[in-house]
């Protein structure tokens, strides 16, 4: 399936939800390719997976922010492919940083630049230790066994939507409990 009709498939997707994240991150070794960028060099094209890069367009198209999070000990060459890839311009946040570190660093980074709340972020990574910790800060998380695709962006964004509707009710539940425990309070000073 070429880049364009992986867009298209990805526009209807994403048109089927209401509830959209504001921002989709990506881990980059065995999410967006196929590869582990220390067992490559600078000089080599490299590729991405089938669906990536046409899903990464329709995100775009669609107005919503992408960012990378990326632990890689060869910080430089997951750069250059990144660059070789023409995907760099993409992306609002591109925290590729030695693997010593913890995703949640990127995560921190990311909200820092670009002030997006953790549960407005969907997240795909291929390891599991990843999708357990940053979830933890809110995020909905998606565990990728072949890298991005279609199977794994609807899954995402159901996952999304399903997150971002519970926790909408449980912020109503606390504002109908607030303003009923302020009604009784009020009552009682008159």
């Amino acid at each position: 399936m070429g880049e364009e009709k992986v867009k298209e498939e990805a526009m209807q997707i994403l048109g089927m939800f209401q509830v959209l994240p504001r921002l989709v991150v990506f881990d980059l070794d065995y999410t967006l390719w196929p590869f582990y960028c220390e067992c490559r060099s600078k000089r080599e094209m490299p590729s991405m997976y089938p669906h990536a890069k046409g899903i990464l367009h329709a995100l775009k198209d669609k107005g919503i922010d992408i960012a990378v999070a990326s632990r890689s000990p060869t910080a430089d060459i997951a750069n250059t492919f990144v660059d070789k890839l023409s995907i760099k311009s993409m992306f609002v946040a591109k925290e590729i940083f030695p693997s010593w570190t913890n995703k949640t660093d990127h995560f921190q980074r990311i909200h820092s630049r670009t002030r997006v709340p953790y549960n407005s972020m969907l997240f795909f990574d291929d390891e599991n230790r990843n999708i357990q910790a940053v979830s933890k800060m809110g995020v909905t998380s998606i565990l990728v066994g072949n890298g991005v695709n279609l199977g794994a962006l609807r899954q995402g964004l159901t996952e999304f939507a399903e997150n971002w509707n519970a926790s909408q009710k449980n912020k109503q539940k606390w504002i109908t409990k607030f303003s009923q425990n302020s009604n009784s309070s009020e009552n009682k000073q008159k």
